[in-house]
């Protein structure tokens, strides 16, 4: 993608969610009608087609037999290209990586789709993709995640105590969300408690929040590479509610608390996570408080956590790998 495109439609989708969520969520929802979709799929394909067009020329030279898209827009590029004489289309795998499908997923010369959930499959086959071209794997998430963990060996590296409850604040990839309002409610549990907080790439977030003083024992860090650790030893994540994010933590059997989750997809996994059981969600930060004090106080927690692990699919990026090559096999038998 072209530098400028691709600052634009990074940095345009950040500040575009973190100064008008609501707005965003109108235009996730007015958006996501299919019909509309396939009206415009010979436009959305041409431009995609044109301003990728090093993708295009890298892709044809390379001539996949299969490609797995896990974003929506990789499919687009794909649905309008003609390949060279004897070179085959390849098949298009689609990994949706949120538990609701927007309409933006739905490009006809997908062959195969891999869902977080039953309830996502049945969303798709009710606007009209076949049956047979879903798999329920669950999202893609790292093999870590399905191992076992030593929560009592990880707890003694990081300095934890045993005797105390782990609440563990997420920042995201770029350490947004009210994260300092968070910890700020924090102060006012009353429950004895640890919290682990990280900030992400959000290096000044990190520092604001490392110079704070706080009520219970508390530890920030920046970036990190053991997600997997930090969760083992947590009781309850406090999390935007982002698709890999959730399947991460309930691939650990982690129950998450959400804070007033951004309109669009992070509003329709909350949903999703809520009716299943393995989620509460508080609108103000002002209720964060009491709420986290009725969990650790109470038998939901527990009850939360065994939704999460019943809903969790560690085994995810194998499934969609086995289903998809099962699937283009298939298809090479059927030419």
């Amino acid at each position: 993608m072209p530098k400028l495109q691709k600052k634009v439609y990074s940095d345009g989708y950040v500040k575009f969610v973190g100064h008008a969520p609501e707005l965003w969520g109108m235009v996730f929802k007015k958006t996501d009608k299919s019909a509309l979709w396939q009206k415009l799929s010979s436009l959305r394909r041409n431009f995609a087609k044109q301003t990728n067009r090093k993708f295009v020329k890298y892709l044809k030279e390379f001539a996949p037999d299969m490609v797995l898209c896990t974003h929506f827009q990789p499919p687009e590029i794909l649905g309008g290209l003609k390949f060279p004489e004897g070179v085959k289309k390849p098949f298009v795998g689609c990994v949706v990586t949120d538990f609701e499908a927007h309409a933006l997923w739905m490009e006809p010369g997908v062959d195969f789709y891999c869902v977080a959930a039953e309830d996502t499959r049945k969303s798709l086959v009710a606007r009209g993709v076949e049956a047979g071209q879903i798999a329920v794997t669950g999202i893609p998430i790292g093999l870590r995640f399905g191992k076992a963990i030593d929560a009592a060996a990880v707890r003694k590296s990081l300095g934890i105590r045993d005797d105390l409850p782990v609440v563990l604040v997420l920042g995201g990839w770029f350490g947004m969300g009210p994260v300092a309002e968070i910890l700020k409610q924090m102060n006012e549990v009353k429950t004895p408690l640890q919290v682990l907080v990280v900030a992400g790439r959000n290096e000044e977030l990190r520092k604001e929040l490392a110079m704070q003083e706080h009520k219970h024992p508390t530890r920030v860090f920046g970036f990190v590479t053991n997600m997997h650790e930090l969760m083992a030893v947590s009781a309850l994540i406090v999390s935007e509610p982002g698709g890999l994010t959730t399947s991460e933590a309930l691939a650990l059997g982690k129950p998450l608390f959400i804070l007033n989750p951004i309109p669009g997809q992070e509003a329709a996994n909350s949903d999703f996570l809520l009716e299943k059981g393995a989620a509460t969600k508080v609108n103000r930060a002002e209720d964060v408080a009491f709420r986290i004090d009725e969990l650790l106080g109470g038998k939901r927690l527990k009850e939360m956590s065994g939704q999460a692990l019943k809903l969790g699919k560690p085994g995810a990026a194998q499934a969609a790998c086995e289903v998809m090559y099962e699937h283009y096999q298939a298809s090479l038998r059927e030419k």
